[in-house]
């Protein structure tokens, strides 16, 4: 039992972590908060499943044609909605009014195209389970969180090493400044934006198989990857990793030896325990002066 516990917890934190990292991205780049990321994975698990399961595509394929389409979503979400309503001289208030818009938007659309019961999407692997130190594992549910894992750590190589991931993070440290020495800061907040709709969509193809497809799964899915970066210190790419993974273990195991009754309650009395006494996170991010 332990060892599906240690499993589950794995996968379902590296998924919060993933929407975590999508929140910590957008806000440490451009002191903006975005409701938009538990809709943007449901939205991942449809064109997964309209790829895969009804247009017949290998799942590689599907996957990738996913990630690319929500990474351009992203792009055009920053472009056409973010960027305009800042030019404006929207305050940032407005703009976390205009993604809560966008949050309920995305499902209506959906179960306009796809219908508002649950499907499920074939496996992606012709067996069931698989064996790990006794313990019987979905293969699915194993390729959640090695790709979870798997991009976080291309995230950190990337805007550690590549010279566009550091123009994003001295963009997000002092836009001026990085304007100054001709880093497009315009360019480099839509990629945030994109990076982060791109890793909500692929969680959300992966996620298909385990969970199923339906216009709510992104509703608490969203609540705790926000709860994640909030415990891990808003803005704070690590922290985001950190506090989903705590989280996916807390209600796993709460689940596991206690009851599934209550896991979300714990989870987010954590987040509510955090809130209080660190209010900055267990990273202490940097807190933007609000407009």
């Amino acid at each position: 039992m332990i060892v599906n516990l240690i499993i589950g917890s794995l996968m379902i934190g590296s998924v919060y972590g993933m929407l975590a990292l999508g929140y910590s991205l957008i806000y440490s780049a451009s002191g903006l908060m975005t409701f938009t990321q538990g809709q943007l994975l449901m939205l991942g698990a449809f064109l997964g499943l309209q790829f895969y399961k009804n247009m017949g595509m290998p799942f590689v394929v599907a996957f990738l044609l996913t990630v690319v389409i929500m990474f351009l979503l992203g792009l055009a979400l920053e472009k056409f909605l973010i960027r305009v309503l800042l030019n404006k001289g929207a305050t940032s208030i407005y703009i976390v009014l205009s993604t809560i818009g966008v949050s309920i938007i995305l499902p209506n659309l959906a179960q306009a195209i796809w219908g508002s019961q649950t499907q499920q999407m074939p496996s992606i692997f012709s067996t069931t389970t698989v064996e790990i130190f006794g313990a019987h594992v979905q293969p699915e549910s194993i390729l959640v969180m090695v790709v979870g894992f798997a991009a976080m750590i291309l995230l950190h190589l990337f805007m550690t090493k590549s010279r566009f991931g550091i123009s994003m993070r001295a963009a997000a440290m002092d836009p001026l400044a990085a304007s100054s020495l001709g880093i497009n800061v315009s360019r480099t907040t839509g990629l945030t934006w994109a990076i982060a709709a791109a890793l909500a969509g692929g969680i959300g193809a992966l996620m298909g198989p385990v969970y199923g497809v339906s216009t709510t799964m992104g509703d608490i899915i969203g609540n705790k990857g926000f709860a994640g970066a909030v415990i891990g210190g808003y803005g704070n790419m690590y922290g985001a990793i950190v506090g989903s993974l705590l989280l996916g273990f807390i209600e796993t195991f709460v689940a596991g030896y206690l009851t599934t009754t209550y896991k979300d309650f714990v989870s987010f009395f954590l987040l509510i325990i955090v809130m209080i006494f660190l209010p900055r996170g267990l990273f202490k991010a940097k807190v933007y002066d609000s407009d």
